[in-house]
């Protein structure tokens, strides 16, 4: 009996070491309770007379962004440390383009607003670009400071592997942000990994930048 509070404390340690694993998945594409679609989202657009639904289209589970005009999707909570995994296409048919996923955003919504961009532009994907100034980190040979006249201070961190798979095909991305580090996988593949990063509570970011992409399985796990 001597040893039961031990015992107590060990089991007591493991719980809170396996807490994080036990965090519940949102699925950010499922529907409002009034059965409403997209209803974690809000939608900014640099054409303030354009609507979400000029845009955005959920359709059996797939998102499709029309691409135009600039913009984006963004979630209606903030997050601070959490693990994002999606999967993104090019639609056959249509040219690759530019896309993106932002997170950690904090300031005025705009073309583009401070945040850390995980990259979808083809074949960029898994690049990193802190954007207005947004703080970030990484090896030497990788990393490119520059300061743009109407985006202020931009930072690009490129990726160690090209994980892309051919246009039509889906891509599963996976973004683990955890304090000041940042981890970007796709498909299984750790392609970057961004150090010294900005830590706040923002929305996430799903981008309009001029060509049609579909998203489809949008899925979050708070982290503490």
């Amino acid at each position: 009996m001597r040893h039961f509070p031990r015992i107590l404390l060990i089991f007591s340690l493991l719980a809170a070491v396996a807490a994080p694993s036990l965090a519940e998945e949102i699925d950010l594409l499922a529907p409002a309770p009034d059965g409403s679609k997209l209803g974690a989202w809000k939608a900014f657009s640099a054409d303030p007379d354009t609507g979400l639904g000029d845009v955005w289209q959920l359709d059996d589970g797939v998102l499709v962004c029309k691409g135009t005009p600039l913009g984006y999707l963004y979630t209606q909570k903030k997050y601070t440390n959490f693990v994002l995994r999606l999967q993104w296409r090019w639609p056959q048919g249509k040219p690759p383009g530019k896309g993106g996923v932002l997170v950690r955003m904090t300031g005025e919504h705009g073309v583009w607003p401070k945040s850390l961009e995980a990259q979808i532009n083809a074949p960029d994907a898994g690049d990193f670009w802190g954007l207005a100034g947004f703080a970030l980190d990484g090896p030497a040979d990788r990393i490119k400071r520059l300061e743009h006249p109407q985006l202020g201070g931009l930072t690009n961190l490129k990726k160690t592997a090209n994980a892309e798979k051919p246009q039509g095909q889906w891509n599963d991305y996976e973004i683990a942000v955890r304090g000041e580090t940042v981890t970007l996988k796709i498909n299984g593949q750790i392609v970057n990994e961004a150090t010294g990063c900005d830590v706040a509570a923002g929305p996430i970011l799903l981008t309009s930048e001029g060509n049609e992409i579909h998203f489809r399985t949008v899925k979050l796990v708070p982290l503490p």
